[in-house]
């Protein structure tokens, strides 16, 4: 196959669970795709089936051009996976786990060498390299696992939600580190709850909600798709909310949101922002804001599903263990 990672139909249950419920989803050459959801819609499922974690209930998947199950040690040897929780030894330094990879994975201890320097100096931990694990912030064992991931030189790269629990700056040298692993030619497969992630890094996404694909395509696409940008009306505590409701419903499509908004599409976009507040100051519905927003990826999603995806699921997904 062409595409680096394909699945057709495929489906994962846990007794009368059903994590993943028939998905199909193709991966191009070369691209990062963004697998995006809520906790618990199903990402990490996926992720473990197409990297022979786990075995599909049901469909089938290929990945580097070998079937996730039939060929399962293929598949393994073409890819690198860094999950939501890196498995790093505390008590060794970076290098040392670097060069016992290499090992692992068959390489001559000169190149080996090599690559772990190369890795060190690609993940910036090159001054930290002969520190112990334990020392290392939640950023710098995420960069080190990445490193970890890319010492056999992958075609493809998993990364299972990797800024999770990051601050802020973390997160964007992790960015950058994802951004330079795909322009050397690595295919990604990033999945996600964060929605700017998604849109700074994906050439295309896959919206995951309940096991199944609700929205795919090019982040500017699925957004132009939504249409009018989101008017959000902040009421003050005495506002009548079933008048400022019926007032709203002049001006565009309801939008559900949170017990602390009126959100309605906005058909003249930012023309007609003072329009609805004259209206709503001549009824006398007392406001505290307006907030006008562009079509984000969360109203794709919310465009998809009813409900908004920040914070839309808790809980994580139903545990098993790896397939052996």
């Amino acid at each position: 196959m062409s595409e680096p990672v394909v699945a057709q139909g495929l489906v994962r249950r846990f007794g009368d669970v059903v994590a993943v419920d028939g998905i199909d989803l193709s991966v191009g050459q070369g691209e990062v795709f963004g697998f995006l959801g809520p906790n618990g819609a199903g990402k990490s499922t996926t992720v473990r089936m197409l990297t022979t974690l786990l075995r599909p209930t049901a469909g089938r998947a290929w990945v580097a051009g070998h079937d996730v199950v039939a060929e399962a040690d293929a598949v393994r040897r073409s890819i690198g996976v860094a999950l939501q929780e890196a498995a790093l030894d505390p008590l060794m330094s970076g290098r040392e786990l670097l060069r016992l990879q290499a090992v692992l994975h068959g390489i001559v201890p000169q190149e080996g060498k090599a690559r772990a320097e190369s890795l060190l100096h690609t993940v910036g931990l090159t001054a930290a390299a002969d520190r112990r694990v334990a020392t290392y912030s939640g950023g710098m064992k995420r960069r080190l696992d990445l490193a970890l991931a890319l010492m056999h030189e992958p075609e493809v790269m998993f990364l299972d939600e990797p800024t999770t629990g990051l601050d802020p700056n973390s997160r964007a040298a992790l960015w950058v580190e994802i951004r330079e692993l795909n322009a050397a030619g690595t295919t990604v497969f990033l999945t996600t709850q964060y929605m700017e992630e998604a849109d700074k890094l994906c050439a295309r996404i896959a919206i995951i909600d309940g096991g199944r694909i609700v929205a795919e395509g090019t982040p500017r696409r699925l957004k132009a798709e939504v249409g009018d940008p989101t008017l959000r009306v902040s009421l003050s505590e005495e506002a009548d909310r079933a008048a400022a409701e019926a007032k709203l419903k002049g001006f565009g499509e309801p939008v559900p949101d949170s017990e602390e908004y009126v959100s309605i599409r906005l058909r003249r976009g930012a023309a007609g922002v003072a329009e609805v507040a004259r209206s709503l100051e001549e009824a006398g519905i007392a406001v505290e804001g307006l907030e006008l927003h562009n079509p984000t990826l969360d109203d794709v999603f919310q465009n998809a599903t009813g409900r908004r995806l920040e914070g839309s699921a808790e809980g994580d997904e139903t545990p098993e263990a790896p397939q052996r």
